[in-house]
């Protein structure tokens, strides 16, 4: 089982839980909102990462770290599954929980989520447009978009939406002619 799968399988039984108190607590948009954070300040801060994943310090200290980073911020029942994750030694799987959990979210409320790459910063009205032709394509009435800027693509964008990829740029179109004129 490779480590991806093996975090998976951890994550999604706590992605689950999660899941189910966010609907007990009829506030299933704060959940995503303050999840989205939380995972927003692990990855700008390296050293909280470092932090709160290094099993050597002290559970007591990554809880005091916790609530003065989130105590008026998040949900009290998200800070308690924080405190559960540091007691569980599970912290460490948290981007993974969170990530799976926005999963289940966008699934229970019928989201489609479109990762796109692209070569430069996309406008308000090419987000729109992108958006509007993913809805036509995936029959969806919702559409969650997470952008990504790609230098590399030289021009144009790849999106993807669960499995199917779609390449429109321009170091893709290099690509496939390299292929061809490799294989003649």
């Amino acid at each position: 089982m490779s480590n991806k799968n093996l975090m998976s399988t951890v994550a999604l039984p706590y992605a689950e839980a999660l899941l189910d108190i966010a609907k007990n607590d009829s506030s299933l948009d704060d959940f995503t909102q303050n999840l989205s954070s939380i995972s927003a300040i692990l990855s700008e801060s390296k050293e909280l990462r470092e932090l709160l994943f290094n099993p050597i310090v002290d559970s007591a200290l990554k809880k005091e770290i916790l609530k003065s980073l989130f105590v008026n911020q998040v949900n009290n029942s998200i800070l308690n599954f924080l405190y559960i994750l540091v007691d569980r030694r599970r912290i460490s799987f948290l981007n993974v929980i969170i990530e799976k959990y926005l999963e289940l979210n966008y699934r229970l409320e019928s989201i489609v989520i479109a990762e796109i790459s692209s070569a430069v910063d996309l406008n308000d009205s090419q987000v729109e447009a992108l958006t509007k032709q993913i809805k036509l394509m995936t029959q969806s009435s919702k559409v969650r978009l997470i952008v990504d800027i790609n230098p590399s693509l030289i021009g144009g964008f790849v999106i993807k939406i669960g499995s199917k990829i779609i390449d429109t740029s321009l170091s893709g179109k290099l690509n496939k002619i390299s292929l061809y004129l490799n294989a003649n």
